[in-house]
């Protein structure tokens, strides 16, 4: 059974290992979340303090998320979802907006990291709508095989796949295109696919130099990190149709009137991507 740790951290159960970091935890820490550990919290300083502008990718990833939901759940019609690497749960998570618009959406969360597994488990126990699937995103037969998923999704109507700030974690563009692809091939007309990617324009610019030094600082903690180019990123849509207004910083998609201004963005906030994209 879980119990939560002596530091006051999160949730402790078999399979996790505390001493070492979790790129979930930590990132819900960008976030502001309180289920972590010391070794995250340690890594978190050190991430830091030498990239300060760090939390604002988990902040402007988060409104792109909550803002393509409601999209797909809302005016694309989309009442099933399948969030691949969907980390910890967090305030707004994809169920609670989706079915804010339509109470009936079935949404199963799928991740192989043990704490995000037991946080998960324990937060949609009482959701009967609502699964986790314990996979690895990268092996889309397993994920399409687990019983969370086939109880709940049914593959003859239109489907959304979810892969937020989870591909640039994936070093060779070849094998984050087979993974996309398989995931498209596996879904009907109609259904949808949505990603938001790390980008570095590699182009001399300005904004070139800042990803690059981000992306060293970077490199000791989440080795595999690899920023791509947007011409890089497109190509992952390949087959699929984006949706207005395609591959865009995440804060000129659908950005609402609401929000902070897009030329108050911090710089760092210019290097994120995403685009959904349907399947014809």
């Amino acid at each position: 059974m879980a119990e939560r740790g002596s530091d006051g951290g999160g949730l402790i159960a078999p399979g996790i290992d505390t001493t070492r970091p979790s790129i979930a935890r930590v990132y819900d820490l960008f976030l502001g979340g309180k289920d972590n550990y010391e070794s995250d919290r340690a890594l978190y300083r050190q991430i830091v303090e030498i990239a300060p502008e760090t939390p604002v990718w988990a902040r402007e990833n988060r409104r792109w998320l909550g803002r393509v939901i409601a999209y797909l759940a809302r005016q694309a019609r989309i009442s099933q979802f399948l969030d691949a690497g969907s980390g910890l749960p967090t305030a707004e998570n994809t169920h609670q907006i989706a079915q804010r618009h339509d109470p009936e959406v079935k949404v199963v969360y799928v991740d192989n990291d043990p704490s995000v597994i037991t946080h998960g488990q324990a937060l949609l126990v009482d959701n009967e709508s609502t699964q986790f699937a314990a996979a690895d995103l990268t092996d889309v037969c397993q994920v399409l095989t687990e019983p969370a998923v086939t109880k709940l999704i049914d593959f003859d109507r239109p489907v959304a796949v979810l892969l937020a700030m989870v591909l640039h974690h994936i070093e060779d563009i070849q094998d984050a295109r087979r993974i996309v692809a398989e995931y498209a091939d596996a879904l009907p007309s109609g259904s949808y696919l949505a990603i938001s990617h790390a980008v570095n324009p590699r182009d001399g610019s300005e904004a070139d130099g800042l990803a690059t030094a981000i992306e060293a600082r970077f490199k000791p903690f989440f080795p595999t990190l690899t920023p791509r180019t947007p011409a890089e990123i497109a190509t992952l849509f390949d087959g699929l149709d984006l949706v207005d207004p395609g591959l865009v910083r995440l804060f000129d998609w659908r950005h609402q009137t609401d929000e902070d201004l897009p030329d108050l963005r911090p710089a760092a906030a210019h290097l994120l991507y995403g685009a959904v994209a349907r399947k014809p």
